[in-house]
């Protein structure tokens, strides 16, 4: 049976990066989900490529269907945005092992849907000094930044990620992303350990 790998930790950590060279790596042969959001789509993104861009009318009507797997919503300055992973045939865990980004909760909510052993946690870090640097330096790229939901996300992460929900959840690795190469190296050795 193949194995959901969950990257999670607070904005701006590095996560997409590490994600991306870790789906480069052959020899993992990790597979990726397109998951679903109601947020407007960014610069640079596409559809069906980073997410799926969804209403919230569509929302409603995968949820009602009951093939919403996890689900997080975030109270942004603009409106709620979901992100949301949808059972639409995309995962196959006979042999195949895939690769997430994800929140605590949503980590949860995997674990609960397809169950302990098959869930692995991969939690990124970085000081807080350098994620608001990064987060402010990606938003001011926009078309329209907005400042404003760069705070509320910090500020919202630090309660999000406290470390009792942490340890709650079951996390018990971390992996710093102060220099990239070490962080990438370290998540795919760890990975290749549990593939075998």
């Amino acid at each position: 049976m193949g194995k959901i790998y969950v990257l999670m930790g607070k904005s701006a950590t590095g996560k997409d990066t590490v994600f991306k060279r870790l789906i480069g790596m052959k020899e993992l042969a990790l597979h990726t989900v397109v998951g679903y959001t109601t947020r407007p789509i960014r610069r640079g993104e596409a559809n069906g490529k980073e997410y799926f861009f969804v209403t919230e009318e569509k929302w409603q009507s995968l949820k009602e269907e009951n093939k919403v797997i996890e689900s997080r919503t975030y109270h942004t300055v603009v409106g709620d945005w979901h992100y949301f992973t949808v059972d639409d045939g995309q995962i196959d865990l006979n042999g195949q092992d895939y690769l997430f980004i994800s929140t605590l909760s949503g980590f949860e909510q995997l674990k609960k849907y397809y169950g302990d052993d098959v869930v692995v946690p991969l939690y990124i870090e970085v000081e807080d000094d350098q994620r608001l640097w990064r987060s402010i330096s990606r938003e001011r790229r926009q078309a329209k930044p907005n400042y404003d939901e760069v705070c509320r996300r910090f500020l919202a992460d630090q309660q999000d990620f406290c470390e009792e929900e942490i340890a709650r959840v079951g996390v018990t690795k971390r992996y710093r992303n102060s220099d990239l190469e070490e962080c990438v190296s370290a998540v795919a050795r760890d990975i290749g350990m549990a593939k075998r």
